[in-house]
Order: C-alpha cells, then structure tokens, then sequence
C-alpha cells in the first residue's frame, strides 16, 4: 500500500485506541511509525528515528522536574494557597485571570509555548486546589497565550506577518493580532459557560495547617530559582528546557528538594505519549500523508466559503502538526493562487483565515501547548483523561475556527 495512504491510516487507527482503550498511544505510534518507515517506504531506521521530538522532550522533562522539585518541597503548595487568598475566595474569577496573565505574557514577546510552559505547572497546582476542573485551567492558559501568539512581536507574529509580507499582504500587523485574540476571547468565553466556570464554589477560607505555613528557607529558594529561570527564559532567550534543567540542578545541589521523589513525580507515562505521536506524525509528513489529505480537503472550496475551508484544513493539519513551523510557513505564501485557483476571495481574509484557523487547534494534545497542559499531570489516568478532553476540544475548534472565519474574516479584512 502507498506509504503516504497507509501512514495516514495509522495515525486515524491510533487516535482512535488511544480514546477506545488504556493503551499508551506513543508506545502504538512508535511502532507504527517503524513499521512504515522501514518496511513500506523503505528508510533506514536512523530515519525514522530522525522524526523524535528531541527538542519537546527536552523542554516537557526539563520543566515538568523542575516543578517536581517544587511541589516536592512544598512550595508550590504554599504559593498556591497564597494566590488563592489573593483572589479572596472569588474561584471563579481565577480562569479569567489565568487567560489574561498568559495573554499578557505571550504578546511581549515570548509566544504561546514559552508562556505556557512557565505558567501552566503552578497554573494547575493553583486552580487544582481552589476547584477548578483542570481541564477549563488547561484552556484558559493555553487560549490565553494563543491570544497573544500572533502579536507584531511575537516570534510566531513576526513569521504570520513576514510570510504576508512576500505575497503583498504586508501592514496588517494590528489586524493579524486583533483576529487572533477575539477568536480566542470567544471560545474561551464558550468554554468558561460550558464548563461551568461561572458556577464555581468559592475557595473556602484559608485555614488548617498547610494554608497557614510559613514560608521557610527552602520554598524562598526555590521561588527564586524559578523567577531566575522565568527571567532567563522572557529577557534573555534562555532554551525552555535546558535552563529548567540548570534550575533543577540548583535546586538539587542547594539541598532545597529532593531528586529521587521529584523525579518519580515526573509524568514518564505522558512524555512517552505525546513524543511517540510527534514521531508518526514526521512519519505522516515525509510519506506525502499530509498533502494527500490537504489536496482532498481544498478541492472543497470556492470563491463564497474559501475563508471557512482553509481554516478548516489549517486547523486540522495544525492539530497534529506545527503551526509556526509547518502550516504558516506553508500555507501563507499559497494565497494569491489559491484565490485565484478557487475563482475569487479577499487574499487578506483567507491570511487571516490561516492564521486563525491554524492557531485554534493548538490545545490539541498533539501540539506542544496541550502537550505541555497534560504533562502537568501526574496521574496517568487523570493525564488519558484531560488528553481525551483536549483532543476532542482541539479537533473540534477546526470547524468552530471554520465557520467563525466564514463569518469574520471577510469583515474584519475590510475594516
């Protein structure tokens, strides 16, 4: 059978388990993605390897025992029950205000998958203990920095806006941003109703022993390592990853935490998960299986739904692919003559459409901001949990991108 056929096969086979059954689906999608690679199209084995997220798995371990030492000494649990009396009881008023700090943050400068990764550790240790349900924390966080994602300086923003550029849609930098973020106030706005965010029991007062702790040498310094780290990484461009490991290590060598629990808090069961899909997916990609299924899907558009069909192709190749990496840098300089192989459209509202549409679906657990959400999780059958639930909300925000670009691309690129 065609590689290109069959790899896609594969992965719809794995998704599908991986919601059916208890089976980890990167341990499936790594075998997969070997038999493929090497006995159907016929590569080496070092190539298939080639396809390991080095980078993710370097950033999700590094951060995720960095912030095992944390709570492994106590302090994120003292942080949190501090930020839950800053926020005077008042629980439902922590994902609103999750979504903005990540909004604030990403749209300085660091993007989406750094803020995420920074906030979302103590994000779920804080809104965990006041009540609120992981998975409206994961949402809010990670749409928060998605909102932010796309601004004029932006990593992410700086390759939506250079790409336009060199197709003649340059200068809509404020626009780009402004898409991005009302999309992403929506749908979280959905989610904070849906979920029940405004039906939240307030926190209880602060009391007991835990809530009234003090903070003790060990927690200031490990607050500080982390402000370190966090410092490192938004002023000074640190990797994500290796500077947790830094952090860590300081940590250890200060004798604040304790290494061996920290790092059997590490979730080994998650990292595995969401590394054995990204190597499929390189797998899907090198085969021809993501053409294959962008060429079935563009032969649907025309000239009046243009603007909802690239967001929905966009958004579906993004859940399981890279947004800044693949589907911006691809898809972007293809406008002109997309809108002129469908007949008609406004180039500027189907950029935009890609550029929302490709964001939307970022939640995913297949991409590394959702990837980053469930890695928080220790428990591996709360984590299969929380990556069920963002991988059905991040699928789905392939057709709600869909039908909103239909509607407000087209408007918002004329005013």
């Amino acid at each position: 059978m065609n590689p290109a056929i069959l790899s896609l096969i594969a992965l719809l086979v794995a998704l599908g388990l991986s919601m059916a059954t208890k089976l980890n689906v990167g341990v499936l999608a790594m075998a997969f993605a070997w038999l493929i690679g090497t006995y159907v199209a016929d590569w080496k084995v070092e190539q298939v390897a080639a396809g390991f997220p080095s980078s993710l798995f370097l950033t999700l371990t590094g951060v995720t025992l960095l912030f095992a030492l944390a709570e492994s000494n106590g302090t994120l649990e003292r942080l949190a029950h501090r930020a839950v009396g800053l926020a005077r009881g008042r629980t439902r008023l922590i994902p609103i205000i999750l979504f903005v700090v990540a909004f604030v943050l990403s749209s300085v400068g660091p993007g989406a998958i750094t803020t995420v990764a920074l906030l979302i550790p103590m994000s779920m240790a804080i809104a965990t203990r006041a009540g609120v349900p992981r998975f409206l924390t994961a949402l809010a966080v990670a749409n928060g920095a998605n909102a932010g994602n796309l601004s004029p300086i932006s990593s992410i923003g700086i390759i939506a806006n250079t790409k336009m550029a060199g197709v003649g849609l340059g200068g809509h930098e404020g626009k780009v941003w402004l898409a991005n973020l009302l999309a992403h106030v929506l749908v979280t706005a959905g989610a904070y109703v849906l979920l029940g965010g405004w039906r939240l029991v307030p926190a209880p007062p602060a009391g007991g022993a835990v809530q009234t702790a003090t903070f003790e040498r060990r927690h200031w310094a490990t607050i500080a390592v982390i402000a370190a780290w966090i410092t490192g990484v938004v002023g000074f461009q640190l990797s994500v990853g290796l500077a947790a490991f830094l952090a860590a290590s300081v940590l250890v060598l200060m004798a604040v935490a304790d290494e061996s629990v920290a790092m059997k808090r590490v979730p080994w069961g998650v990292i595995v998960m969401v590394c054995g899909v990204t190597v499929l997916i390189a797998v899907l990609e090198k085969t021809g299986g993501m053409e294959l299924f962008t060429s079935m899907l563009a032969r649907l558009a025309g000239p009046a739904t243009i603007n909802g069909v690239v967001a929905f192709v966009t958004g579906l190749i993004s859940s399981w692919s890279s947004t800044a990496g693949v589907v911006l840098p691809t898809f972007l300089p293809t406008v002109p003559g997309l809108v002129e192989k469908v007949g008609g459209g406004d180039p500027l509202a189907v950029a935009l459409s890609i550029n929302v549409g490709s964001a939307m679906v970022d939640v995913s657990p297949l991409s590394t901001l959702g990837a980053l959400c469930v890695a928080t999780v220790a428990d591996s059958a709360e984590a299969k949990t929380l990556f069920r639930q963002l991988l059905t909300w991040g699928l789905s925000m392939a057709v709600v991108g869909a039908i909103l670009c239909q509607v407000f691309a087209g408007l918002l690129a004329r005013v």
